[in-house]
């Protein structure tokens, strides 16, 4: 069995125009210890001084090689492939250059690896959100560390995994295959490769260990290609290479190829929706793309998919052009889901979409109290106090028989949320829903996430929990009406002031940015030029 004495791994780190972040990158691999052999750096004809950076680091790191390309590949395929062909070790990791790789995550792979002779293994991975430094996890749920799988079609639901670079791959297994990432410029490249490795049926071992922290800057002035969809071309990629990866899997396992089709209808699908945007000509050029690659679908494809996607997919069957209502639709897609008034029925009083678009909505009775597309409203109603309104939903929260409603403040960067007493709900005078006047105690909320260990500027979600008469309960979180939607200044007796923005997220739900003190107040403004520039660049 591999260990930490025997040098087993080639990290592959890639990098093109990122002389300011590569060397951190590198330094991480260097890090992992004897176990990384080398580190075999791909430089894709940079212009900036990446080169120089990595020739200077190889100057001090024997174990680092620099490959320098003279012509730029438009991609991240090609420079993987040019560091596969230059690998030595029997295993291989990959690395992009704005991302590190954790102390100890080359050796927890080899380890398992060579205990469970898996020619490929993954480990956890986290997106961390800077500069916040809020780590999601990738895919939580997916795997269970310690999990030995012989055959990707026993667990259909990995094609959710398209990541390459939380796994630790047997160069021999690559070779073998002729497994390699597609050339040039083609997005997604992710897809096609991992398509490829699951389609060689490898035993894939699973280590709980966290082996990769993806790094996302939103702010960049060069954002990454994946988050760069200022123009429908990058859902047109999206489309292709998914296309690809599904003709891949599924030409070796029908169930895996099932499973492709069912992942892109729950996940890429609704991504893209909920980020449709209000330009006219981008929302039409996305809804025909979508419709078309759609109609390739297998109809058991779409049947297997959860009830939200399913309704999608006939919406989107049911017009050649965006609805009307298609910001609506988009809310739908958002997490946490919600449907927005009005509700329509059909024939025999069965819940449709809208009357213009009378898409059955089958399914909503059987889903789970805690899973419905519950909206709930918020507004301002005098100093410190919130009205929320709870809206009925085709009579499943009249069934149930709501009672009580409380807010919760979750710390957009991770933590402990802060919890307000529960309320007693009444019906609605106009007899639509239910309401409550819950406090709204935003200085409260500071003095715990100070508590907390938390300085300047906090950010906060708010979120809504009902209790129901028959003992189930739901989250969600609440939309803001425009009259929340108001900085203002609070006087505080620990800080002074306290100024409170609170604002509409891309989802469409309430959040709060908290600035206590003159340091909070600064660091407000801070993030708000953060946010102008990277709106600006984003254009």
């Amino acid at each position: 069995m591999s260990s930490s004495n025997t040098p087993s791994v080639s990290v592959v780190v890639i990098a093109y125009n990122d002389a300011v972040l590569v060397g951190e990158a590198v330094s991480s691999a260097l890090a992992q210890g004897p176990v990384v052999a080398e580190v075999i750096a791909v430089n894709d004809a940079s212009a900036d001084g990446t080169a120089q950076v990595l020739d200077e680091l190889a100057a001090v790191h024997p174990r680092l090689k620099v490959v320098h390309r003279t012509e730029n590949s438009g991609g991240c395929g090609t420079p993987r492939n040019d560091g596969i062909a230059a690998a030595t070790s029997p295993y291989v990791l990959f690395l992009d250059s704005d991302d590190v790789l954790p102390p100890g995550a080359a050796d927890a792979l080899v380890r398992a690896a060579g205990e469970h002779g898996a020619p490929v293994t993954v480990g956890a991975c986290v997106r961390r959100e800077l500069p916040l430094h809020h780590d999601v996890p990738w895919m939580p749920g997916l795997y269970t560390p310690g999990d030995v799988i012989e055959r990707p079609a026993d667990r259909p639901e990995l094609v959710r995994d398209t990541l390459c670079v939380n796994k630790l791959y047997e160069r021999a297994f690559l070779d073998k295959h002729g497994i390699r990432f597609p050339d040039g410029r083609f997005v997604y490249e992710d897809f096609v490769f991992t398509a490829r490795v699951l389609a060689a049926a490898p035993r894939i071992a699973v280590i709980g260990d966290l082996v990769y922290v993806w790094h996302v800057r939103r702010d960049a002035a060069q954002v990454s290609i994946s988050l760069d969809r200022k123009d429908v071309g990058n859902w047109r990629s999206r489309i292709e290479a998914h296309r690809e990866a599904r003709r891949i899997i599924t030409a070796s396992s029908p169930e895996l190829g099932l499973a492709c089709q069912v992942k892109f209808l729950e996940y890429d699908l609704r991504m893209y929706l909920r980020e449709l945007g209000k330009d006219p000509e981008y929302q039409a050029a996305w809804w025909t793309l979508t419709r078309d690659y759609l109609t390739g679908f297998d109809e058991a494809a779409v049947e297997a998919a959860g009830e939200r996607a399913r309704w999608i997919v006939r919406l989107l069957r049911a017009t050649a052009t965006p609805p009307a209502d298609v910001e609506r639709l988009t809310r739908f897609a958002a997490e946490p889901p919600r449907l927005l008034p009005p509700y329509a029925t059909g024939p025999g009083g069965q819940p449709v979409w809208s009357e213009e678009l009378p898409v059955v909505l089958d399914g909503l009775a059987g889903l789970a109290m805690a899973d419905l597309p519950v909206s709930v409203d918020a507004e301002p109603v005098g100093a410190g106090r919130l009205r929320v309104r709870v809206r009925e939903l085709y009579g499943r929260l009249a069934e149930a028989g709501p009672r009580t409603v409380r807010l919760s403040f979750v710390p957009r960067s991770g933590g402990q949320p802060v919890l307000d007493r529960p309320v007693e709900l009444c019906a609605a005078a106009d007899g639509d829903g239910w309401t409550a006047e819950l406090p709204f105690r935003l200085t409260g909320v500071a003095a715990a996430g100070r508590r907390q260990g938390r300085r300047g500027m906090q950010a906060w979600g708010v979120q809504v929990g009902v209790e129901f008469a028959d003992g189930s309960s739901l989250v969600t979180s609440p939309r803001p009406l425009d009259g929340l939607l108001h900085r203002r200044a609070l006087p505080s007796s620990r800080y002074g002031v306290l100024l409170a923005q609170p604002f509409r997220t891309g989802g469409g739900s309430l959040a709060l940015r908290l600035a206590p003190g003159a340091a909070g107040a600064l660091s407000l403004v801070r993030n708000r030029l953060h946010r102008a520039r990277a709106g600006r660049g984003s254009e």
